[in-house]
């Protein structure tokens, strides 16, 4: 097969040629071939990988992790190319959704712009239920915490909450069709990159330099010993929590570092 130079590679797949020189520095992308004036040369394998590498990024995956996915003994090109597939196709269908609420959201927002009552944080909920989910979180992780969570939430207007509740609550539903797969498999750790995204903008410290790697751990911890927050479809779903648990502290580990 033809090898391609840096600079047909570039050409080729849109990356820049300083990126080719970075990828190649810190192992994410080796050439086939290295001339010993320094020329670099990649073939179908390298291309491949590269293609890889590109998806990754697309799905929000940092070069560390995309590293740590490629280079994993039990990685299978085939199944990542469906994988990829899947995804994308979720992702066309929520961006097609995203596109006829975009009218409504601006003219809410432009002409109907108001700061969320706290009392919208609990709807739903009966008071008392409300009252004591609020007691307890303040027992769990601190009346600092979870005031400042509640501050930056009713920053939001009605849309931005109700989405993001809708967000959360879509993810979930997500991870509990998928709760009988390998934990560590990559559409499991996936989303639930996409679930600690969203916690911590419900948590209010999503622009914090602090990840939060512990906390989110005993989150997962808390998950399976209150079955409220693992309910599904009505019932209490206990291995659904423990298979969450696995998964959120997978996702610390490996992707918190």
């Amino acid at each position: 097969m033809k090898k391609y130079g840096v600079n047909e590679l570039s050409k080729l797949s849109g990356v820049t040629i300083r990126a080719l020189h970075h990828y190649d520095t810190i192992g994410l992308l080796k050439p086939a071939e290295r001339t010993e004036v320094g020329y670099r040369y990649y073939g179908e394998e390298e291309l491949l990988r590269l293609q890889q590498i590109l998806f990754y990024k697309e799905l929000g995956f940092s070069l560390k992790e995309i590293e740590s996915v490629l280079s994993s003994s039990d990685f299978d090109l085939v199944q990542a190319l469906h994988e990829h597939k899947a995804h994308l196709s979720k992702k066309r269908k929520r961006i097609g959704v995203l596109l006829k609420t975009i009218d409504t959201t601006i003219e809410y927002i432009t002409n109907n712009k108001i700061n969320m009552k706290p009392e919208r944080l609990y709807e739903g909920l009966p008071k008392e239920m409300g009252t004591s989910i609020r007691d307890e979180a303040i027992e769990k992780f601190g009346e600092e915490k979870v005031k400042r969570s509640e501050e930056e939430l009713v920053k939001l207007n009605e849309s931005d909450y109700s989405m993001l509740k809708e967000k959360l609550q879509g993810t979930t539903e997500e991870l509990f069709k998928l709760q009988n797969q390998n934990h560590k498999s990559f559409e499991v750790q996936w989303l639930i990159k996409q679930h600690y995204e969203i916690i911590r903008k419900f948590w209010g410290t999503h622009k914090s330099s602090d990840n939060q790697a512990q906390m989110y751990t005993g989150l997962g911890r808390l998950y399976t010993t209150d079955e409220r927050y693992t309910t599904m479809e009505g019932k209490p779903r206990p291995e659904f929590a423990e298979f969450l648990r696995k998964a959120m502290e997978h996702f610390t580990k490996y992707h918190l570092k």
